[in-house]
């Protein structure tokens, strides 16, 4: 599942990790990974970005259904409750909304890996985890890909 926070890096070429997105970008087409785009994060991208400069012919789009809210509602929860007793502290953010539409989304088509340039979203990805099982792994663009695919280069 690519993040809104991904998706800029990748189209906005003087970003300064817009060089690994590419790099993360080609990896997965490289290897055939299966690319999903929430509808959120499409939304989230439109309020700088255009619609038609997103990548729609290499990734599939996952629409915010009943499901999804339902499950989004119940990650939300946990991460409140974990908040209030200070187990989680979302530093100078609220409950972020769309993250955990995000994740409700990925994890209900399986996805393996949440990649992203948002390296607070781990934190309430590790909540997740370990109160709601939340199995997808968190992929920080930060990071090179090299530490992603195991190559050296």
């Amino acid at each position: 599942m690519l993040d809104t926070s991904f998706l800029i890096r990748l189209l906005k070429e003087d970003d300064p990790l817009h060089e690994s997105a590419k790099a993360y970008y080609q990896h997965f087409l490289e290897n055939n990974f299966v690319l999903y785009v929430s509808t959120v994060a499409v939304a989230e991208y439109c309020v700088k970005g255009e619609l038609d400069q997103l990548p729609f012919e290499c990734v599939r789009v996952v629409p915010f259904n009943l499901d999804h809210a339902e499950k989004a509602g119940s990650y939300a929860s946990a991460l409140y409750k974990a908040r209030d007793n200070g187990q989680f502290t979302p530093e100078q953010r609220l409950i972020i909304p769309n993250d955990t539409k995000i994740f409700a989304q990925a994890s209900s088509i399986d996805a393996l890996y949440f990649v992203t340039a948002d390296t607070k979203s781990s934190k309430a990805m590790d909540v997740l985890t370990k109160e709601k099982g939340f199995s997808v792994a968190h992929v920080d663009i930060h990071n090179p890909i090299s530490t992603f695919s195991g190559s050296l280069f």
